[in-house]
């Protein structure tokens, strides 16, 4: 962990003006840990005082900015969300116009995400950790999954795929499965080929 208790800092209100001015602000360090912490041990496999801790503050700091460790939780995958979209707007800027290139590089960007995210998607390993406790994050999750798969149909339909909706089903089951299998067998398992199985899907729809 880069982050150790002997940076630490109190930020009670005399102190918080101490801080370097090219240091992160105490909500924005305390997000960023979360998610390394929770990425790396999982959501229930770290507690407030750890995340505190290694984000060079204390528990009143974090309690000041989430009420909750639940309510972090969902910022944490709120800001996942939102890298996310960026694929998207990305897309658009690169190939404006033109949404058969955009599908194409939808695959091609996704391939390279599955390299830098060996350990899998937030989203989908917190909907799984959290399976069945009702937590908050669970609405968010379903929504933001809901709207990847919906503006993958619309780029499919634009691009002129057959039955649209199908393939974009197929595309996203072909992604998810992909980061299964990298995490389970490791890079050079079958998730190497989801590029390719990719493209062939979307040949067969065209």
């Amino acid at each position: 962990m880069s982050r150790t208790s002997s940076a630490k800092k109190s930020e009670t209100s005399n102190e918080i003006s101490a801080a370097p001015e090219d240091r992160l602000p105490p909500r924005e360090r305390i997000v960023s840990t979360a998610s390394e912490l929770f990425r790396e041990h999982g959501i229930r496999g770290i507690g407030v005082d750890a995340i505190a801790d290694a984000a060079s503050t204390n528990k009143m700091t974090l309690y000041r900015h989430f009420g909750s460790k639940d309510e972090l939780v969902c910022e944490t995958l709120r800001r996942a969300s939102e890298k996310a979209d960026a694929i998207w707007r990305d897309l658009e800027a690169a190939h404006p116009g033109n949404p058969g290139a955009q599908l194409d590089a939808w695959v091609e960007m996704r391939a390279q995400c599955l390299n830098g995210e060996p350990a899998g998607c937030d989203l989908a390993n917190a909907a799984i950790e959290l399976k069945g406790e009702g937590h908050p994050a669970h609405e968010m999750i379903e929504r933001h999954k809901a709207e990847q798969r919906d503006r993958l149909a619309a780029l499919c339909s634009a691009a002129g795929a057959r039955e649209p909706q199908l393939l974009a089903d197929t595309l996203t089951l072909l992604l998810e499965g992909a980061r299964v299998s990298r995490q389970a067998m490791g890079a050079a398992s079958c998730c190497g080929h989801f590029a390719k199985a990719c493209r062939a899907a979307i040949a067969s729809f065209t």
